[in-house]
């Protein structure tokens, strides 16, 4: 049973998440270690995690109007991707070991931090710079989504790397873009794990409002930050998380 004290500690985690995570950074980072702290175990912090995450989808809709206006189709395209890759992975974490990516996923993370810094940099260099190289990002959205499903810390980095890479080179409007398929692969994977899956709702209920409280302030505060500052922030911390997954694998 979650004391009082422990719920506020989950919530006041799921705003601080909400923030980070919809601004460009890691929600996991902060909300995942959250559960563990208010004695959650692995597997259904795991769950719970990604259940809450279904509250920033909304929120993030609410406050990145802007970037988002006139990408409704471009959503409607490839939403299905994410939402196809999260119903994978949250397959394989209701059938095998939530470990089985654990050394694996921090080079990934890494890899997707470093592309990101050097983003700018690589998209000098493309000879179409405004043309999406399909067979990447459809591979690239299905791969990190199933992750997203099964795990998904660092995947808002990867995904935002890929966006930047082949979409839009617009950080802020990558940013949303990245939300908005991030809650494609949450709503689908929340929705396996509900009907097939324990779900610890006394910690997802105060996660969830704090990421949605988040939610609606992360996309307004990635508008103010520069965005090779915002860059910087985002790749520090998903390095930061794969030295972290590194040593202690998930």
């Amino acid at each position: 049973m979650i004391s009082a004290p422990e719920v506020m500690l989950i919530a006041a985690a799921g705003m601080l998440s909400g923030i980070v995570g919809t601004a460009g950074g890691i929600t996991s980072l902060i909300s995942y270690p959250a559960l563990l702290a208010a004695g959650v175990p692995a597997l259904p912090a795991n769950v719970a995690n990604i259940v809450a995450l279904v509250a920033c989808w909304p929120g993030s809709a609410l406050a990145s109007r802007p970037e988002l206006q006139g990408k409704a189709a471009w959503l409607r395209r490839w939403a299905w991707v994410n939402a196809a890759g999260g119903a994978i992975g949250a397959a394989l974490l209701l059938s095998t070991s939530p470990g089985a990516f654990g050394r694996v996923v921090p080079f990934l993370v890494a890899a997707g931090s470093v592309a990101l810094l050097l983003q700018p940099r690589l998209s000098a260099l493309r000879k179409y710079p405004g043309h999406t190289s399909t067979p990447l990002l459809l591979g690239g959205l299905l791969s990190v989504s199933a992750y997203s499903g099964y795990f998904g810390a660092g995947s808002g980095v990867m995904t935002l790397s890929l966006l930047l890479h082949t979409v839009d080179q617009r950080m802020v409007t990558a940013n949303a873009l990245k939300n908005m398929l991030i809650g494609a692969t949450t709503v689908i994977s929340a929705a396996i794990f509900i009907i097939f899956g324990p779900v610890d709702w006394a910690a997802v209920v105060p996660l969830g409002i704090g990421m949605f409280a988040g939610s609606m302030i992360g996309p307004r505060l990635a508008r103010h930050i520069p965005a090779r500052v915002l860059r910087w922030l985002v790749a520090l911390l998903g390095l930061s998380l794969a030295v972290k997954l590194w040593i202690a694998p998930a």
